[in-house]
This record gives structure tokens, sequence and C-alpha cells, in this order.
């Protein structure tokens, strides 16, 4: 992926950077923080019992490890190779004394902290982009683990938080005015407490659940065709969700060589075919976001919107 998408917000049109954030096209990850989990570590408490049984073989570890790792590329590569919206799944650590919070899919990965402090690191030096940190679940946390996480998002961020505001007033330039950069999801009750985290209900992410790519893009399709309704912003999910027979006839080979490889050219012709905007997409989510053009692609999509404003002018 190009570094030349570090800054592409700072560099859209001025014609663009007044439309609410929820109306241009931004490429996301799914399972964004997976391109480091622990095979060490025991199973995470978002397995099956069984599962959990299982995994005290090593080698089963390694195994989930294949199928549990969604991307390559880390948080800071990612940022730079234009990806602005993460999808994020946490957990503490049963047993461990503290409340320290990790990221995790099936087995645990980095501690939150890291990731955030990678994240800001980031924001520091490209003041212009902005981000959506969707914290979608929530694993072994009690309401004492979800303070601490909090916490620990408002002092990595600080002064780069924008509160929960009206979707449509959320433009580049609203941002920039205000010097924020980060939008946080965060799909708990406790949203409720704190003006800077978003309700789970504002960044719907509908889910296909099905390893058929022409299922997935009928999907895809249908969602889309019902999001204008809500007025929130809104992720397609352009990947594939392999079931357990999957992974069973497919043991090794893992998630990237079963089932991502062989689709994606069809999954980025669907993206290339899309538009933005109201009655569009917005955020589209992939899996191994390096193997193709997908970031470039889908920010390539906002010239539609270009050609839009020409038009009506």
């Amino acid at each position: 992926m190009a570094d030349t998408n570090a800054d592409w917000m700072g560099s859209l049109p001025p014609a663009l950077r007044s439309l609410p954030l929820s109306n241009l096209a931004i490429p996301g990850s799914h399972d964004s923080f997976s391109y480091w989990v622990d095979e060490k570590s025991p199973v995470g408490p978002d397995q099956a019992t069984a599962i959990k049984r299982l995994a005290r073989i090593s080698l089963v570890r390694k195994i989930m490890k294949k199928w549990s790792v969604t991307q390559n590329l880390t948080f800071k590569e990612q940022l730079e190779g234009g990806i602005r919206y993460f999808d994020l799944r946490v957990s503490s650590k049963p047993g461990e004394i503290g409340q320290e919070i990790y990221f995790i899919h099936g087995l645990f990965g980095i501690k939150v902290w890291d990731g955030l402090e990678e994240m800001n690191r980031f924001l520091e030096q490209h003041p212009k982009e902005v981000i959506f940190l969707d914290f979608n679940h929530f694993y072994a946390m009690d309401d004492s683990h979800h303070h601490f996480l909090i916490n620990r998002i408002r002092s990595a961020f600080e002064s780069k938080l924008c509160c929960v505001e009206c979707v449509e007033y959320v433009t580049l330039l609203y941002m920039w005015e205000k010097k924020h950069q980060v939008l946080i999801f965060y799909h708990h009750p406790l949203h409720q407490e704190y003006p800077f985290l978003w309700p789970g209900n504002k960044m719907p992410a509908p889910w296909a659940n099905t390893t058929n790519v022409h299922k997935l893009l009928q999907f895809l399709e249908t969602t889309l065709g019902e999001r204008s309704r809500y007025g929130t912003f809104h992720v397609s999910q352009a990947i594939l969700t392999p079931r357990v027979k999957t992974i069973a006839r497919h043991l090794v080979r893992g998630l990237k060589n079963t089932l991502v490889h062989r689709n994606l050219p069809m999954i980025l012709n669907w993206v290339k075919a899309q538009k933005p905007g109201v009655m569009g997409v917005n955020i589209i989510t992939s899996d191994f976001v390096e193997l193709v053009d997908f970031a470039a692609t889908v920010i390539a999509l906002n010239d539609l919107l270009l050609e839009e404003e020409e038009s009506d002018t």
C-alpha cells in the first residue's frame, strides 16, 4: 500500500471538505488489530469452551492463528496506506491482576494502550487526518474494566476526541476547525456517561456471515439500499466469513489462502462500481487490505462526488 495515502483526507478538494463524513467513501479494515496475535497465550474468552479445551495443544493454537489473523499491516502501516476506520474487539485477560485490556480475535493481540499510542503518533504527524475507532465487541469486562479502557482512550487522544454530534454536522472542515481527529464508537451502555463516546447505533455494520461471494455482494447491495433512512455512518463489510466446515476442510491453509485471495478481485470490482453519498457507500472494510489496491480504490470513489458537485453548479 502506497504511503501517498497518508494524507488523503487533508488533500481532498475543497468542495468535499464541507460534506458530512458519512457521505464520503472511507477505507477501513476488518479485525484491524489482528496482524499480531499471541499463539502462546491462552485462547480468548470470545471462543467456545470446546475450542478452549482443544487449544491446550500448541498445534491447535498455531492453526487458530492462521484463521484469527485478518490483517498483515500494523496500525501505523494501515494508516499510512489510507485506512481510516478500525474495527476493534477487546478483552481483559481472565486471571491477570489489574485491568489491562487487549485486542482479541480468538487469540490475544497487543495491549489496547499500545495500539492507541501508535495511532496517536500518526495523528500528531498528520493533523488533517480523521480516524474512526469502532469498539464493537467486549469480552470478560465488567464496569471497572470499561472505565479503565475509556480513561485510556481519553489519555491517548485528549482534545483530539470529537464529542457526539449530529452526524450531518461532522465534516472535515468541522473537525479541522475544532482540531478533532478521532471519533470513538462504543457499543456498550456506558457510552452515555462520556460525551466523547458515540453510541454503537451511529455506526451500523451489517454482517453477511457467508463464504459465498455472490451472497455477500447481494447482501451489501440490500443493506446499502436501506441506509439512507437512519442518518448514521454506515459500514459495508466486504468480507467473507469461514464456517466451521471451511476451517476443517482447509485447516492449514488459513483464511487468506482459502477465502480471501480467490474472492478479492470480485469484491474489488464491486467496490469500483460504487458511489459515495447519502444513498451510497460510506465506510468499506476488507481483510488483508494490502493484497489489492483496496484503500486507493475506495478513496478514488470520492472523485464521483466531485463530478456531482460540478454538474450542480
